[in-house]
């Protein structure tokens, strides 16, 4: 007799997209302190504003080539000449003031960075150190921004940095694993 297999049980918006899938089982949620990954995601989120994330999941691998892996002294250094090549790159969102915020954040980072030791051990302030964990039973009751979220957009705005509103940091926390928003019947929920 053959035994049968057991799908997982995901969060709903993990959909059958292989490339969704990957990022929903292996690092969704997982807490992130490494500040090289913590401004990826800050570039990321705020070049997903309007946009969906599984597009920006298939821009990732591009975006890292065309921002030198993410490197914040080189980004902070790009002047008219990289912007204008940006601008013109397929593979990534074509957006000028998406590109210039990336720029401005990355030297808005560095302060951090210097005022800090990391922007690591700025950002995890926002809950205190360690993930907040949400007991959601529907996605339907994720909220799009919280307290913490709105602080965090507010300290980061004050900082000089740009595309970092309520919604988009609450989308960065959830996705360095500052706050653990896997609903309760998923699989990944007790693993994070």
């Amino acid at each position: 007799m053959k035994k049968e297999q057991h799908m997982p049980i995901r969060c709903r918006w993990a959909s059958s997209d292989p490339l969704y899938i990957r990022y929903h089982d292996s690092e969704w949620g997982v807490p992130l302190h490494d500040d090289t990954r913590l401004f990826e995601f800050l570039v990321l989120e705020g070049a997903q504003a309007g946009l969906s994330w599984l597009m920006i999941l298939k821009k990732r691998e591009h975006y890292r080539n065309a921002f030198d892996n993410f490197d914040v002294a080189k980004i902070s250094a790009y002047g008219s000449g990289k912007i204008a090549a940006l601008l013109r790159d397929p593979g990534i969102v074509r957006n000028r003031l998406k590109i210039n915020a990336a720029v401005q954040n990355a030297r808005a980072f560095q302060k951090v960075q210097a005022a800090f030791g990391s922007f690591d051990a700025y950002i995890w302030r926002f809950v205190e150190g360690r993930p907040l964990c949400n007991r959601w039973r529907s996605e339907t009751q994720i909220p799009p921004q919280t307290p913490e979220s709105i602080a965090m957009s507010r300290d980061l705005k004050q900082r000089g940095f740009r595309f970092v509103g309520p919604t988009i940091c609450y989308a960065f926390m959830q996705a360095v694993g500052m706050v653990n928003d896997h609903v309760i019947n998923c699989f990944r929920y007790r693993q994070v």
